[in-house]
């Protein structure tokens, strides 16, 4: 097999796993983590970028995407890597809960780290500023470290880079609402959320029906006077109190936004709002594991990549389906359709799929989406996937686990 240089740009949870599978494939790998310590947009911070709503290109822009009260909207169980399971410590220590909080991911992907050691191969306070393709088919890396005498400028030439800087959850997409350059509100991405308490008695309006605006408008109405989650899945008609609020709606998409501070949704409805949050949707740990696996041996040349042609095909076989779903282009990268179904490409052609994987886990993650829709408030909590659980820990005594010394199964 061929032994590469490599480059990883960020030590957050797909760095560090490209990381650690890059080097089990025998390649020499340098991460560069811009931050001083591993763990990317898991490691907190009050702080927020400079322009709320994430358009300034010149921006200063915070790293994390984190709200302070954040849980896991996934269970432990299929949240974290294959081989290195995120089970709950015997001691009590950390946080036991099923589904939680960031403070105990962040500590799962720091122990993941000194395990494997990942930190080893990591340089911090280094970021990333160029990356250009050179002769032979090599990448040059530009980065910069910053010191109280400059900055520091080096080049280096690597033969692959992976890319795994997390830049979905922290470059807003921020929605096309006609009249908005007028409207005299305040507006900001979920990305620049942290905490309720500074919009307490304000009327809220959040774009978006993904996990991040389901958590934060539920965050919100503890302190708001009113939130209204404009959707544009729901039907133009949709004008809904949602269960066990007073204060919070589910309405369609939003027509349009007036200098007068009004905003009318395309049921007609008309709210005067004070603030609009632009609400985006993290991904599964075992799917950036599968991922690496597979670019690991790729590089190694142990993984075969099918021919230009195959690949041209298979393009336009997805986009004549993508097409006859009705679905616009934009949908390319939403894998929920076939999410299964490419991991258990991944898998096969990583050539790690074994007795178990990703039968429960799939089932765990079906189990899981049809406990929020029913339990939408209290699904951290209360499930009834219990059997799943005893698979995972069946399959869990097989693997070097978090805490693994006292994990508790």
């Amino acid at each position: 097999m061929i032994s590469r240089y490599v480059a990883v740009i960020g030590a957050g949870a797909a760095g560090l796993v490209a990381a650690r599978e890059l080097r089990r494939e025998g390649h020499a790998v340098v991460v560069f983590e811009r931050e001083d310590q591993v763990g990317g947009t898991w490691v907190y911070t009050q702080e927020v970028d400079s322009d709320p709503l994430g358009l300034d290109p010149s921006r200063v822009s915070a790293h994390s995407s984190l709200c302070s009260s954040l849980r896991t909207n996934l269970p432990r169980e299929s949240m974290g890597f294959i081989d290195y399971p995120f089970v709950t410590r015997s001691d009590g220590s950390g946080d036991p809960r099923r589904f939680p909080g960031h403070k105990e991911v962040l500590r799962y992907l720091k122990e993941f780290a000194r395990v494997f050691g990942v930190e080893e191969m990591v340089r911090f306070e280094v970021e990333v500023v160029k990356v250009c393709l050179v002769e032979n088919n090599r990448w040059k890396v530009r980065s910069k470290k910053t010191s109280t005498d400059g900055d520091i400028i080096v080049e280096e030439v690597f033969d692959a880079v992976v890319v795994c800087s997390g830049g979905r959850y922290s470059q807003p997409h921020v929605a096309d609402i006609p009249g908005i350059n007028v409207w005299p509100g305040k507006q900001m991405h979920s990305h620049n959320f942290r905490i309720p308490e500074p919009f307490r008695d304000q009327v809220a309006i959040l774009v978006g029906n993904s996990f991040s605006a389901a958590d934060i408008s539920r965050d919100m109405a503890r302190v708001v006077k009113e939130v209204h989650v404009a959707s544009k899945f729901v039907a133009d008609g949709t004008y809904e109190k949602q269960p066990g609020y007073d204060n919070m709606w589910l309405r369609s998409k939003i027509e349009s936004a007036h200098e007068d501070g009004t905003v009318v949704f395309r049921n007609g409805r008309v709210v005067f709002a004070d603030v609009i949050l632009h609400c985006t949707g993290p991904s599964l740990f075992p799917f950036y594991e599968l991922q690496s696996k597979w670019i690991a041996g790729v590089l190694s040349g142990r993984i075969m990549l099918p021919s230009q042609q195959e690949m041209m095909e298979d393009v336009k076989a997805f986009y004549s389906t993508l097409e006859a779903s009705g679905k616009p282009k934009r949908y390319t990268h939403a894998m929920n359709d076939y999410q299964f179904e490419y991991n258990y490409w991944l898998a096969a052609q990583s050539q790690c799929r074994g007795p178990g994987f990703a039968e429960w886990r799939d089932q765990m993650m079906l189990a899981n989406v049809k406990n929020r829709s029913i339990r939408p408030d209290t699904f951290r909590d209360e499930w009834e996937d219990e059997h799943l659980i005893l698979e995972a820990q069946e399959e869990f005594i097989n693997y070097t686990s978090y805490g693994a010394s006292d994990m508790h199964l």
